[in-house]
């Protein structure tokens, strides 16, 4: 399955537009607590660990997002949109949730 941030997909035609599909992925408290614990692994203003994570959560509502748009019959999905937000009492948790249009493409 193709997914793309672009309204369309070059050389390709929508034949169909299935739908808006979306994805998402929670990080947990216990996840923030364990980050900070391993601040030392801060190089140049970065979090190795941080960045793993935030890779994985976006890779989980990336997944989800693609089989959300396979069960409508899709083969590509368009316009993608990437969104991070914190919840929870203290914010506590990160969010980050993809969402886009589900198209079938030829």
């Amino acid at each position: 399955m193709q997914l793309t941030t672009t309204p369309s997909i070059e050389g390709r035609r929508i034949t169909r537009y299935c739908g808006v599909v979306a994805g998402e992925a929670i990080l947990g408290a216990n996840l923030f607590k364990d980050l900070f614990a391993g601040i030392r692994d801060l190089v140049g203003g970065r979090s190795a660990t941080y960045e793993r994570e935030l890779q994985r959560a976006r890779d989980i509502a990336l997944t989800e997002l693609q089989e959300r748009a396979q069960e409508l019959g899709a083969n590509a999905v368009v316009g993608i949109d990437l969104d991070y937000e914190v919840l929870g009492q203290g914010n506590g948790m990160l969010m980050v949730s993809a969402s886009g249009t589900a198209v079938v493409v030829e």
